[in-house]
Formats: structure tokens, sequence, C-alpha cells
């Protein structure tokens, strides 16, 4: 029987992201038989951290924050304790490994550029190392990490980019960078999964005018800000709707004093973070994602399952999963565009009927087996080299 291959990944926590469900759906579909699967986590933290599946080797570092003190002093103080381990083990990673790794690994995978010090500085010299890539190498907000990415990139055996957009990006960016061997692989979308979790219950909107869902992390970069005045705008010159958002982040309360700002805090509702929000995606009448920046959102891809009309930005790599006024509606990020596009999705029923025969067969544009063998072939082609 051929051995199997020693897999780690390393991860900072599994609060709900995109990063973290490409994560959970790989641990639950690579093939056990030919590989070891490790993860470790920095924290033991977010919505996910309990939903690993039972076989693999679960790693976790520090406690997370549902663990800590309710009394204020006390989980300030543990938030402290905690922060001075995470330096401390940064400074010496050799330690991560002694005290929380009982074995070796042949392959060590970062799942996303803010794992790349950790897999890069691991006390494992000999086991190769796989970084995945997931952003807009452009985006402003992440200029200042670039020059540091781009060491860390150069020292991989082997890159990952998560849609071809991002790749080509990069490239067209850094024309003259070495990547190390590379290649593009997309997200594996849990279709099943995900058609029975949107009939588990039919959210109560509270209202009868036409409903925008949107999931994501309150990030600035989600460009929910803008979507606040535009939908303040749109309520102004007559177009009634409501807009929902599915998610959490540190963006919150700026975003919830937006809201009292305009006065459509009734309107425009931040529903917080949902283990399950494909049901709100399903009954709504349209999904909007109104992003500066993206990869390749798996939530795009779970939404056309859903056969929902779209309107998002076309960043990153949505353009690879949506056809403009065939199977969705693309905008700049622009707040004229979106108001233009809303008010379509409002007031045009033609472009919506259109675009919703145009979903009618999406998921055949989803292979999933095909994105689990390729990552696969990945990790034991490198293995023995």
């Amino acid at each position: 029987m051929q051995k199997k291959v020693k897999v780690l990944f390393r991860h900072r926590s599994m609060e709900m992201g995109g990063v973290e469900k490409v994560i959970l759906n790989l641990l639950n579909n690579l093939d056990r038989e030919k590989l070891d699967l490790t993860l470790l986590v920095s924290l033991y933290q977010g919505e996910l951290r309990d939903k690993i599946p039972a076989h693999i080797n679960y790693v976790k570092i520090n406690k997370g924050k549902e663990d800590f003190s309710k009394n204020t002093l006390i989980n300030n103080l543990q938030l402290v304790f905690r922060g001075l381990k995470i330096k401390f083990l940064e400074i010496f990673p050799n330690l991560t490994d002694k005290f929380y790794l009982d074995q070796q690994f042949d392959v060590e995978i970062a799942c996303t550029y803010g794992d790349y010090d950790s897999v890069l500085r691991s006390a494992n010299k000999n086991s190769k190392k796989i970084g995945w890539f997931h952003s807009d190498i452009t985006f402003p907000k992440l200029q200042p990490a670039v020059p540091t990415i781009l060491k860390q990139i150069s020292q991989f055996d082997y890159f990952i980019f998560g849609s071809q957009q991002t790749k080509d990006i990069f490239t067209q960016t850094y024309p003259n960078f070495k990547l190390p061997e590379n290649q593009v692989i997309l997200n594996a979308i849990p279709i099943e999964e995900i058609k029975q979790k949107a009939v588990e219950f039919v959210p109560d909107f509270g209202t009868k005018d036409p409903v925008f869902v949107s999931v994501g992390r309150l990030h600035s970069r989600k460009g929910y800000h803008k979507l606040i005045e535009v939908h303040n705008k749109l309520i102004k010159d007559g177009f009634a709707h409501k807009i929902i958002i599915i998610g959490d982040g540190e963006e919150k309360d700026n975003l919830e004093n937006l809201t009292k700002m305009y006065g459509v805090q009734n309107s425009f509702v931040l529903l917080g973070s949902l283990l399950n929000p494909y049901p709100y995606v399903k009954n709504a009448d349209f999904f909007v994602m109104p992003s500066e920046s993206e990869g390749w959102p798996l939530i795009i891809a779970d939404t056309l399952i859903l056969q929902k009309p779209i309107l998002s930005t076309a960043v990153g790599g949505i353009p690879e999963m949506i056809r403009h006024l065939e199977n969705g509606y693309l905008i700049r990020y622009d707040a004229d565009e979106m108001y233009n596009a809303m008010k379509e999705f409002l007031s045009n029923t033609d472009v919506i009927e259109k675009i919703k025969k145009g979903l009618e067969n999406s998921e055949k544009q989803f292979d999933n087996q095909k994105i689990f063998d390729a990552v696969e072939n990945i990790i034991i082609k490198l293995a023995q080299k």
C-alpha cells in the first residue's frame, strides 16, 4: 500500500469567510486514502471552528474569544496574554512545531497571504511549501504589505491562484516577477449541500417591497458604505426596496452609524453572521455584491446555484462566473453605475426575466471533482520531488 502524504494546512482561525469555506471543502473532500491531513489554527475561533471533519487532525494553538471570560477585566487580560503568546511564537516559530505538532509533514499549505510567514518559517525545512493567493495584488489597501508578499511568494515550491483574473492581474502588474511553478484552481462548490440548506426555513423579510440580499464580511473593501448611499438615493427617488446584509466584521459600527445618519436603518438591515445564509439568498428577489475588490467569491457561485439574479461589480474572478446580461449584471465600482443598475433591477422586468432564463443551467459550470483532483495531484507530485 502506498504511504500517505502528510499534509499540514496552516490558518489563523475559522471565522466565516470564503477562504475558510475553501479549507472546509478541501478537508471534507480530498482523498483520505492518499493524504493524511492536519489543520493547525492559531486561534480556535469563529463560526466554523467546530465544523472540521472528524478524520482531520485538528491542532489549536490558542483559545478563541468564544472561550474567554465575560468579565471585562479578565477578558482583557486573556486577550493580552494571548497576544503575547502569538508574538512569542512568531519570534520563535520552531516552538510551534515542537509543542503543537508531533510529526513531520511532506507538504505545508498557506491558505492565504496571512499564513505565508508561518509556513515559510516552519521548523520543518524539508517539507514542500504551497502558497494560495485569492486577492487582487493591485488593491490599494494591500500595497503596504505587497513588498513582503512578493518576497514570500518567491520562496514557495508551488503557488496556487484562486482565479484566472487574480493571476492575470498579478502577471500584468509584475511581468518580470519569477513565479514558482503555479496553477489556477477555482474553489469547489458543495452544490447539493447548498440546495438542501436553502430550504431549511423561509425567512420573514418584513416587507412586500423587493429585497436585495448580500453576504460578506463587513470590511471596507466590500463596498457596503457605498451601497448604503445608493440605497438612500433610490429610496428618496421613489424606488422602494429593502437590503439585508449577512455578515460581521470591523466595519459594523461604521455601517450602522451610516444607516442612522441617512435614516435608513429599517430598510438597510445588518443581520450579522449566520451559519446558513442560503434561505435568505433563495427567498430574496436579488443578490447584490458591491465590492471594490474580490478574489473568487464562493457566495457568487452559491447564488448562481440557487438561480438568483445577481448584480455585482466586475472585480476579481466574478467575470469568470457571470456573463453580463446573460446570467447576471456587472458594473464598475462606481456609485452612479450601482444606482442605475439597481434601478434597472427594480423597474425593468424584461432584464430580470432574461437573467433568470440564463441562470437555469448554472450548476453545470462547476466541476468539483476536477478541482479536488487538481489539488491532490499537486500535493502528491510535490511530495515525490
